[in-house]
């Protein structure tokens, strides 16, 4: 729809850019999970699914040449090839639209418009901001649940609360660097309880129940028996290459802690956020992947608050209440990290004391997480631009304002779409071999901190 055929109020809006800048106010009203991502574009004609490979280290070299084997055009030198792995970026599409009525909203039209777009763009950013978190993690919290009905007898499979981070195993072979589903194939160590069993095969329950944001409850069948000890209710149920998940008093798991690993159950009221954790948070995120500029570390108010009462931070401000920390109650950097306050914070009830919550900061470096932007997008917004509406791309979303074409003329339609997807993708190969501090985590590039608030 030509501009011309808008109402004449609402032209110069359009021809000014107003109404783009408002939009693009709201996508930039808030900082959230989306800032840390690395853009990636997918191409138009590749499908809903796209396999990406990222590229590993090698190993370093400390043996010296033998003098005797240096001849020939190669020197005595054996070829070798950097490791890589895959993972899979899925892309869907979403949308929102908002009606202005030209003939009802007499009164400030031109103000009306242009708020219905401000509208848009927070919605579109918090949407975005939220997918983007999601996706964020669903890596790094899985691996990492509790048995949740105690087996009555010896048995194969047990119910756990959460089975994302177990479907999935990096597999061998033919299939090196790609990741495949869990079979008797492709097999996990899997500590239950006490024990380490090996995971054969994983199942998503038909009604879900779990108790973790985000999560799937379902079964986990291993190649053997499991004690009935081992499965009971509330036990620790972690994945031999589970994220770091650091929590208060030494509750944590992964790295070398894997074997005496704990739940978020475990949790009390005492165990707060401290700026312990959070440097704890950060050594294991440095040791495994050598990493030593700023990180982003997201997390809500009442985290924030409890960081001011730490004592270990009240030291380092101690005698500085002119400071613009203390003044404005905000830390903006502070050991290696940014601190970016959010409220969109995965925030829990206790899984067995509804009296607490269980609130959890994420620690990111770059490359935590890959958005996916469809190239389909900017193609429409070129060609069909101005022939239904007005199309304008801003931040990889594209704003539509498509004049009136109902019987009366008289609905303005406002509204957005992102066509794109989210994934942690993973740092398999960074192992031991190439940086002596790694653990053996998929995931390497965030590290999610729990504690009670």
């Amino acid at each position: 729809m030509p501009i011309q055929n808008m109402p004449a109020s609402l032209q110069n809006v359009v021809q000014q850019g107003f109404l783009e800048h408002r939009f693009r106010q709201g996508l930039q009203s808030a900082i959230g999970y989306r800032a840390i991502a690395d853009r990636e574009p997918v191409s138009i004609n590749v499908g809903e699914t796209v396999t990406k490979t990222r590229l590993g280290l090698k190993a370093p070299v400390t043996t010296p040449l033998v003098a005797s084997t240096n001849t020939n055009l190669d020197n005595g030198l054996t070829p070798t090839a950097q490791a890589i792995e895959q993972y899979v970026l899925g892309i869907d599409q979403y949308a929102d639209t908002i009606d202005l009525n030209v003939v009802t909203s007499q009164v400030g039209i031109a103000n009306q418009f242009t708020q219905n777009a401000f509208t848009n763009g927070v919605q579109a950013r918090q949407s975005l901001d939220r997918l983007a978190r999601n996706a964020l993690f669903a890596g790094y919290l899985g691996g990492n649940t509790r048995v949740r009905t105690t087996l009555g007898a010896p048995a194969a499979t047990i119910n756990v609360d959460d089975v994302r981070g177990f479907e999935n195993v990096l597999g061998t072979g033919a299939s090196a660097g790609k990741f495949v589903p869990v079979s008797g194939t492709f097999t996990a160590p899997v500590i239950v309880g006490l024990n380490i069993y090996t995971l054969i095969g994983t199942a998503r329950d038909g009604s879900n129940v779990t108790t973790t944001p985000g999560g799937f409850s379902g079964t986990l069948t291993m190649s053997g028996n499991m004690t009935v000890a081992d499965g009971t209710a509330l036990n620790t149920v972690s994945h031999a290459n589970c994220p770091v998940l650091v929590r208060p008093a030494g509750k944590w798991v992964g790295g070398s802690t894997f074997g005496i690993a704990t739940t978020t159950a475990a949790l009390i009221a005492a165990d707060i956020l401290t700026l312990a954790v959070v440097e704890d948070a950060l050594a294991n995120l440095r040791n495994n992947t050598g990493y030593e500029g700023l990180v982003n570390l997201y997390l809500d108010n009442i985290s924030m608050r409890q960081l001011f009462s730490d004592n270990a931070f009240q030291l380092m401000y101690q005698g500085q209440y002119g400071s613009k920390e203390v003044r404005t109650g905000k830390v903006f950097e502070l050991v290696g990290c940014n601190f970016i306050p959010t409220t969109e914070a995965l925030v829990q009830v206790h899984p067995t004391n509804a009296a607490l919550k269980i609130r959890r900061p994420i620690m990111c470096m770059p490359g935590a997480l890959v958005e996916g932007d469809f190239a389909g997008m900017e193609a429409k917004a070129k060609d069909f631009g101005g022939i239904n509406a007005e199309m304008e791309m801003m931040d990889a979303i594209c704003m539509v304002t498509r004049g009136p074409i109902d019987r009366l003329q008289q609905i303005v339609a406002q509204s957005w779409f992102w066509i794109g997807g989210f994934v942690a993708p993973s740092d398999a190969t960074a192992t031991s071999t190439i940086i002596p501090t790694a653990g053996a985590q998929y995931l390497k590039r965030a590290v999610v901190i729990e504690h009670v608030g």
